[in-house]
């Protein structure tokens, strides 16, 4: 009998063992045809290239497989999470191959920053130089970040049963306070800048006036760029265009849309197959849909190679002491980066790098390496830093001693200030019954015991770091600016500005967009003719999914609860040590 069982649990854990197995190899597998693309590097005559203004964005586009395969096994024709920087490059070669009559918009909910949405909608306007087409549709609902891209279309079409959804920014964040209080946690807390506001949500109950000022100053310059974009494309003035943004056009009807001028036409998706026929000169059932990354991987015709080199290094997310280890998106560790810098400055064929940041900051230390990274490589190349939605706190300090910055007019930059912040639960464990009892060999051996209040020799110590450390991010930012510490004092103590406001304070050099900052360094480095490379280089479908097999894969369902934000804010204070070079809460903009 015990022989029978050994054999039957021997066959069965063989069988599961094959199974997974099996079922590994299946998904690499599918991985590989989902990432194999157009292998024919032709695109067919008539195409039309398909963009979805749908779901997030990120900065640097990485074929995440198991996206891929879930569109696969859904019958979904969606290409997952596409970056800004594989959409830009679509529509430019979409505007470079005679077979692409024009594009197609599939208008929806497209979350990102307002300086993302300006990127692409700039490359559309620069498609539409070659005088081909450009069709929005709007299904369901439309937000207005991607209402705002759509605007710049020839027509913007909708479904009778679709809806506009455009209101203007708002900022609501969330305060702790209370709760802290109310479970026995005490928030302690230590800041330099009047306007470094991150850490409200733990000391008060409302947004301090400060706060107040800065957001409605930096929302007011954002949505003036958006309106002044949209109106001018839409045909209208300003006034005409908030006016009807203030009758809440999601709650109007389609008809209404027309009428006041925000859609063109209102047809169901058959129809909408018929108005892209007509214009590409085929029957509705021949019409053929290209998408970004299989665009992308047809050959540019006419493309020579050059051994010189302009390399892109894209910084994206939160800057960290250490990495998460469980693929959390977009995060910026110091290490990795500082060991990209090495490569780029060793690397004889690269002549010149940008360095593109979209950051809202971070680790105050790790901000710092980076900084220190970067002036190495400014000594034997140039440098220059092209700003994204965020660049601000850490974000601009680490691009503060680039050669030259580059930024959109709506980017979040700024907020050169510092915190830290230690929790005393000493209440909340006295409330639930647990007790602790201590011996140490030193005066500081428990510093940060969250079970106990700091003390105030303690707190001096810690503020006094803080302050040293913001000493040290003013001394950074004026070097690398060619300022005074005094004239960078009297537009940091943690203060958020705009792009556009930062160029006329002398934080920013010009105005523009990645591209603007290429040429710069291609200028900078006496170059011609060059080739452009991507940093730190894309894995392919197949490694990225054994990467995530083993621990590194996307967390496929976000929670975007309250109680997930103040869980997050946890994490991010336990992954970096010492201070905090971090902007205040964000703000709706989609």
């Amino acid at each position: 009998m015990k022989s029978f069982f050994k054999t039957t649990l021997a066959a069965t854990l063989g069988v599961i063992l094959a199974s997974v197995i099996s079922g590994i190899l299946g998904i690499i597998l599918f991985a590989a045809i989902a990432s194999s693309g157009n292998k024919t590097g032709v695109v067919e005559e008539n195409s039309i290239l398909k963009l979805n203004l749908n779901g997030s964005l990120m900065e640097y586009g990485v074929e995440d497989p198991f996206a891929s395969l879930g569109s696969m096994m859904n019958g979904d024709s969606s290409e997952g999470t596409l970056g800004l920087d594989e959409i830009c490059t679509a529509i430019k070669n979409a505007k470079n191959n005679d077979n692409i009559k024009g594009i197609y918009l599939n208008t929806g909910l497209l979350s990102a920053g307002a300086a993302s949405f300006e990127e692409i909608r700039l490359a559309l306007e620069d498609f539409k130089e070659s005088g081909k087409f450009i069709y929005a549709y709007i299904e369901q609902t439309c937000e207005q970040g991607a209402y705002y891209i759509s605007s710049v279309a020839d027509s913007i079409f909708m479904n009778p049963s679709g809806s506009v959804g455009i209101y203007g920014l708002s900022s609501t964040p969330i305060f702790f306070t209370d709760l802290f209080k109310k479970v026995g946690i005490e928030p302690q807390i230590f800041k330099v800048g009047t306007y470094k506001s991150a850490v409200e949500p733990f000391m008060n109950t409302e947004m301090s006036a400060a706060n107040k000022e800065q957001t409605i100053s930096y929302m007011n310059s954002i949505w003036n760029k958006m309106l002044n974009d949209m109106s001018a494309s839409r045909g209208m003035s300003k006034k005409e265009l908030n006016s009807i943004i203030d009758e809440f056009p999601m709650f109007q009807t389609a008809e209404r849309m027309v009428e006041c001028g925000l859609i063109d036409s209102l047809c169901y998706i058959p129809d909408m197959k018929e108005v892209l026929a007509k214009r590409t000169g085929v029957e509705s059932k021949e019409l053929h849909y290209i998408g970004v990354r299989e665009l992308n991987k047809v050959p540019v015709e006419g493309e020579k190679y050059q051994a010189d080199k302009i390399a892109v290094l894209y910084t994206a997310g939160q800057i960290f002491d250490k990495s998460s280890g469980m693929g959390s998106g977009e995060e910026i560790v110091y290490t990795p980066v500082i060991e990209e810098l090495e490569k780029l400055r060793k690397d004889d064929h690269v002549k010149a790098v940008v360095l593109r940041v979209n950051s809202p900051g971070g680790s105050a230390y790790a901000s710092e390496q980076i900084c220190q990274a970067i002036k190495e490589l400014k000594k034997v190349k140039p440098v220059i830093a092209s700003m994204g939605d965020y660049a601000a706190s850490g974000g601009y300090y680490i691009s503060s001693n680039a050669d030259s910055i580059i930024a959109s007019p709506t980017t979040i930059t700024g907020s050169i200030g510092i915190f830290g912040m230690f929790y005393n639960a000493e209440k909340l464990a006295q409330k639930v019954g647990l007790h602790y009892d201590m011996v140490k060999t030193n005066r500081f051996s428990d510093f940060g015991n969250m079970l106990r209040a700091m003390t105030p020799g303690e707190k001096a110590l810690m503020q006094a770091n803080i302050e040293r450390g913001y000493e040290l991010f003013v001394n950074r930012c004026a070097v690398g600016r060619n300022m005074k510490a005094e004239d960078i004092k009297k537009v940091a103590e943690g203060r958020v500005w705009t792009g556009e406001q930062a160029l006329s304070l002398g934080l920013v050099d010009k105005l523009g967009y990645v591209n603007d900052a290429i040429e710069m360094a291609a200028n900078m480095a006496g170059l011609s003719e060059y080739s452009v490379v991507s940093y730190p280089e894309k894995k392919d479908a197949v490694t990225a999914l054994m990467e995530g097999l083993t621990g590194g894969a996307q967390t496929l369902i976000q929670d975007n609860s309250a109680q997930a934000h103040f869980e997050n804010i946890l994490k991010d204070l336990q992954r970096n040590s010492g201070s905090l070079a971090l902007m205040p809460y964000t703000f709706s903009q989609y």
